[in-house]
């Protein structure tokens, strides 16, 4: 069993604290833009473009993850209003669809293809995700229900947020693992998905459903909806909404590109004739 002891604060003043999920979490971020960077580079598109979206990504996320939190834990907030501007608790998936939302709004702006931009930020997205589970590790949060395996990790520190001296599944582990492996699949097929949007919804259907499963196993979870918590709930809805618009992209280009193909021949044929 892996026993962790660490601080998860890194320093405080007074009542302000520094933990290592918040460093994290800022790793995360430039690790996303980093990519996202480089793609854009390969892509020929301004990396202005990037750090505006990113400025915009950052914004959506940390809103929508504090508004998604704050709906799965309405009884608390409910009796405590004061904290509803305490940004202690967040949610991944708020993280997620906030930052899309903003995506989506400033493509609007813009005028760019949200599509195209969503999947130039899909393979540093899941590589953030993997980061920020390191975070909950060493915070103790996301923390996994009793276990009595080998591979149980003890949380002994005062200050994490997981029960101390309580074998646990390393659920914060799954998720790196598995938001790893995306990060692999979705750099590997980036060059080869087609039409601009399929990226994205791969890595909805991917996390969705390693999160799905990997919540079984968590402890810090409440009921929402069907007996399941909200972050399941929401995989569900993901992973079928995704699978129809990825089919309908598939569908979509595999009309365009004989329509295309049949232009091309007939312009040239046309020039060929003149």
């Amino acid at each position: 069993m892996l026993n962790i002891d660490l601080n998860p604060i890194v320093f405080s003043v007074g009542t302000f604290e520094v933990r290592w999920y918040g460093v994290m979490v800022v790793l995360a971020v430039v690790a996303l833009i980093g990519i996202a960077l480089l793609e854009a580079k390969r892509r020929n598109i301004s990396q202005d473009t990037i750090w505006d979206v990113g400025l915009w990504g950052v914004i959506g996320g940390i809103l929508g993850s504090r508004i998604l939190h704050v709906i799965d834990q309405w009884e608390y907030y409910f009796s405590h209003p004061e904290q509803l501007l305490n940004f202690a608790g967040l949610a991944v998936w708020g993280a997620v669809l906030g930052a899309a939302a903003a995506l989506l709004i400033y493509c609007r702006v813009k005028k760019l293809s949200f599509w195209l931009m969503a999947d130039l930020v899909a393979p540093g997205a899941i590589l953030a995700q993997a980061i920020g589970r390191i975070g909950c590790l060493i915070n103790g949060c996301c923390y996994g229900n009793t276990c009595e395996l080998p591979i149980a990790v003890i949380y002994l520190h005062p200050a994490s947020y997981a029960p101390q001296g309580v074998p646990l599944y390393p659920t914060q582990i799954f998720h790196f693992i598995w938001n790893m492996g995306g990060f692999v699949l979705l750099w590997l097929l980036r060059k080869h998905t087609r039409p601009d949007g399929v990226l994205f919804f791969i890595w909805m259907i991917y996390f969705s459903a390693g999160d799905f499963v990997i919540r079984f196993f968590r402890g810090d979870t409440t009921p929402f909806m069907f007996n399941l918590p909200e972050a399941q709930v929401v995989d569900i809805a993901v992973v079928a909404v995704s699978i129809i618009m990825l089919a309908v992209l598939l569908v979509r280009n595999k009309k365009d590109v004989p329509a295309a193909e049949a232009a091309e021949a007939s312009t040239n044929g046309r020039n060929q004739a003149g």
